[in-house]
C-alpha cells in the first residue's frame, strides 16, 4: 500500500508542473489578435521609462546584443527602433502563451509586471538602429528585389508602409532593417499556420504565395532601410547609449 501511494505521489508530483505549463501556454479558446485586455492593455497604458527599461533589457542581450542588432543569421530578429506596441504585444502573448517562444519564454517572465513590458520596449524603441544588417546574398539579388517589390507595393504596403516603418497604433512592425532570414522564416511560419499570434488578416494574404514568392518579399523587404533618422530617439540621452 506505501509503494503505491508513494509511486502515485511521484506520479502526481511528476504530471503537475507539465500540466501547468501546457495551461499557461495554450492559447485562450477566444484569442483575438489584437484585443487589449489584461496585461497587454495594461502595459499599454503604462508610460514606459527608458532607462529603467535599459536595466530589464540586460537579461535580453545575451540573445538580441546591446545594441538590439539581433543576429544575421535569422536566429535573433533586430529590435532596435521597432515600435514600442510591437514590443509589448509580442513579449505579453509570449508570457501568455499564445506565441511559442520556449528559448524567449523564461527571459519573457523575468519580468515582473505590465510596467517592466512597458519600460523594456521604451528603452528598445529607443535604440539606434543599426546601419548594417542581413540581406539576399543570391547572385539574383536584382532581380527578387525587383519581383519582391512588386509583390509587396501590391499586398503588403497597405499595412507595413511604402517604406516598411509599420503602423504602431495597429501593432503592425517596423520590417525596414529586419534581418533577410528572418523575415522569410516568419512569413513562412505564418503561412503554414506555425505562429499561433499572427494578424488573422495577413494570414489571408500571405496564405496563397509560393516559397519563391516569399524569398522575393523577404529580399524586397531586406533591402529597405530604417525610415527617417538612424536613431528613434536622438534626445533620449542615456537610454540611447
Amino acid at each position: 500500500m506505501k509503494t503505491f501511494v508513494s509511486s502515485t505521489l511521484a506520479v502526481a508530483l511528476l504530471v503537475a508542473p507539465i500540466l501547468a505549463w501546457a495551461q499557461t501556454s495554450r492559447p485562450e479558446a477566444d484569442y483575438k489578435w489584437a484585443r487589449m485586455d489584461g496585461e497587454f492593455a495594461a502595459a499599454l497604458a503604462a508610460q514606459g521609462s527608458a532607462p529603467v527599461g535599459k536595466v530589464g533589457y540586460e537579461s535580453c542581450v545575451g540573445c538580441h546584443l546591446a545594441s538590439g542588432a539581433g543576429r544575421s543569421d535569422g536566429s535573433i530578429p533586430q529590435l532596435a527602433g521597432q515600435h514600442a506596441t510591437v514590443l509589448i504585444k509580442q513579449m505579453a502573448d509570449i508570457r501568455k502563451g499564445v506565441r511559442d517562444n520556449p528559448s524567449m519564454l523564461p527571459y519573457a517572465r523575468q519580468l515582473t509586471d505590465a510596467q517592466g513590458l512597458a519600460d523594456v520596449a521604451a528603452y528598445i524603441e529607443s535604440l539606434c538602429v543599426p546601419p548594417n544588417h542581413g540581406r539576399y546574398e543570391g547572385a539574383d539579388l536584382a532581380q527578387q528585389v525587383a519581383a519582391g517589390k512588386t509583390l509587396y507595393q501590391g499586398q503588403c504596403k497597405g499595412c507595413h508602409g511604402a517604406n516598411g516603418a509599420g503602423h504602431a497604433a495597429k501593432f503592425y512592425p517596423v520590417i525596414a532593417g529586419q534581418h533577410y532570414k528572418y523575415l522569410l522564416r516568419q512569413m513562412t511560419e505564418i503561412r503554414d499556420g506555425k505562429r499561433r499570434n499572427a494578424n488573422p488578416e495577413m494570414v489571408e494574404v500571405i496564405k496563397p504565395y509560393t516559397n519563391e514568392q516569399l524569398v522575393a518579399i523577404s529580399a524586397y523587404q531586406a533591402s529597405l532601410a530604417m525610415p527617417g533618422a538612424s536613431c528613434r530617439l536622438r534626445n533620449a540621452g542615456p537610454a540611447t547609449k
